[in-house]
């Protein structure tokens, strides 16, 4: 928006699509740092989802998604501040309640499982869905993004599941029934709920996150620029995912998501483009994490 939000106005503004979703977005940055990616999703059979798959293609992830050729591909639009900040967003996501339990029975899923080192998947899967993704898991390590407040919920009967879940104050909160209070009880009561490991952002303040019977906290370097914040935590998650599979411990995996988050803020696109040594000088920019006292 060029001026400021005014509720039942008209505001001056410039419209720009791009193509993402947050387990896309948070492999697009793993991707980048050298994971090896696969993405299954669904799609609709319209010129959105062609293009996505040209996007998939060139973010050289293996398209395992599905097709449904008389559906719209899911769209998700926000309402930006000038500074990059969310007003409001819509999610216009029905094809994901509707085909993805069916799709989670495909042999090419459960291969695609067997054969990784690790599942990142998000709250966009509906619970039944979630549910047949976890069965089929084993001992693999998995990570969740929480999406929303309205949809953190649907995580709750595979909390005990996951290696992290990646979140905001306020979808912790919804998660666990009740008001965030101090950053200690939040994750108190995250752990109390089954999970075993979490990183807890808020906006550009603190992030807190816990593994086992370890709590921290990190506080983010302010970014030189901000051009769009909605991508920010998805590239968080896939940076801090990658390196919790790749053994590091999770208080510097923090680190790597915070420092791939910092390269997103200050790109108008849903993932950013970035080079090693991009990512590099933004990790050395980024403070160890302190124990949460």
């Amino acid at each position: 928006m060029a001026a400021p939000f005014t509720p039942g106005a008209s505001i001056p503004g410039q419209i720009r699509e791009d193509f993402g979703g947050a387990t896309f977005n948070a492999l697009r940055t793993a991707a980048r740092l050298g994971g090896r990616c696969s993405l299954f999703s669904i799609r609709g059979g319209d010129r959105n989802g062609e293009a996505l798959a040209q996007t998939i293609s060139e973010a050289e992830i293996a398209d395992l998604s599905a097709v449904f050729l008389d559906r719209a591909t899911p769209t998700y639009t926000a309402l930006l501040t000038g500074a990059g900040d969310v007003v409001a967003a819509l999610a216009d996501m029905d094809l994901y309640e509707i085909g993805f339990i069916r799709q989670m029975r495909r042999r090419q899923l459960r291969i695609a499982v067997q054969d990784s080192d690790a599942v990142l998947c998000d709250a966009n899967l509906p619970e039944a869905a979630l549910r047949l993704l976890f069965e089929s898991l084993a001992d693999k390590p998995a990570f969740a993004i929480a999406v929303s407040p309205a949809k953190a919920v649907r995580l709750r009967g595979v909390l005990h599941r996951l290696r992290c879940l990646f979140m905001n104050r306020r979808e912790a909160a919804a998660l666990v029934g009740g008001e965030a209070g101090s950053s200690a009880e939040l994750l108190g009561a995250l752990a109390s709920a089954g999970l075993g490991g979490a990183v807890v952002t808020d906006g550009p303040e603190r992030i807190v996150s816990f593994d086992g019977a370890s709590a921290f906290m990190l506080r983010p370097p302010q970014p030189e620029r901000i051009a769009d914040v909605t991508g920010a935590g998805d590239a968080l998650a896939g940076a801090a995912a990658l390196a919790c599979a790749a053994g590091l411990p999770m208080n510097e995996a923090v680190r790597h998501g915070v420092a791939a988050a910092m390269l997103a803020v200050a790109s108008d696109r849903s993932a950013p483009t970035f080079s090693p040594n991009d990512f590099q000088a933004a990790l050395a920019q980024v403070p160890a994490a302190e124990p949460l006292t």
